[in-house]
């Protein structure tokens, strides 16, 4: 196959597995989704939808957040790990949403980035689900899958980004980057992985791996 036929059969795969793309975090507007998503770091999806209800409940907004202590944050978030440098994080951000936009989440990658503890994938996010602008952010599930896909050298999660970028259709980023994430929950994880269920990893995979796996 030419890189252009595997990722023609990438996009059509996915497509007919998600024909519908579920949000993985739980939120009800742009400042949910970034405490979510801050909270995603190092935690499982599935434990940070365990532990924003009851964190929003308290404060699902900015206002609200403030009125919190950091180590009231803490307390509420501790399950989800990193729990000092997040807490100080989302209370640094809410102050800052307030002083700066109004109670609002910017709608630029620049002005989310320079808010505590949020980094490029965080943004990325926030940008794609809650605003609709075209990004790609790299989670490990990419970041591996494009690697195990031979789609990219695996060196880091910025030059994955940039060939991702660059191999798939800008219109279809934001679909792409969560189709994938499924994918790779559900068909080729690190560990458990079984290449008869992986079929993209079967038709194009890197065969260096492939063969290793067969191996094993």
């Amino acid at each position: 196959m030419t890189k252009t036929e595997k990722v023609n059969f990438v996009i059509k795969t996915l497509k007919n597995l998600y024909p519908e793309i579920p949000v993985p975090l739980d939120h009800k507007d742009p400042y949910t989704l970034l405490i979510a998503v801050l909270l995603s770091a190092q935690c499982t999806d599935v434990r940070v939808n365990q532990i924003t209800p009851i964190l929003f409940e308290r404060a699902d907004n900015p206002y609200d957040m403030v009125k919190l202590s950091v180590d009231e944050i803490r307390a509420i978030i501790r399950p989800c790990g990193l729990s000092p440098m997040k807490s100080k994080g989302i209370y640094g951000l809410s102050r800052i949403l307030i002083e700066k936009f109004q109670g609002k989440v910017p709608q630029s990658f620049e002005a989310l980035e320079a808010l505590p503890a949020v980094g490029h994938k965080t943004a990325s996010v926030v940008m794609s689900q809650a605003f609709g602008v075209a990004a790609f952010p790299v989670d490990t599930h990419i970041h591996r899958l494009m690697y195990r896909w031979n789609l990219s050298n695996g060196k880091n999660v910025k030059q994955t980004e940039k060939d991702a970028k660059r191999l798939f259709p800008k219109e279809l980023w934001n679909d792409l980057h969560l189709q994938i994430i499924w994918y790779g929950r559900e068909y080729s994880p690190a560990r458990g992985w079984n290449l008869e269920k992986d079929i993209i990893s079967k038709t194009i995979g890197r065969k260096s791996i492939l063969k290793q796996k067969i191996r094993d």
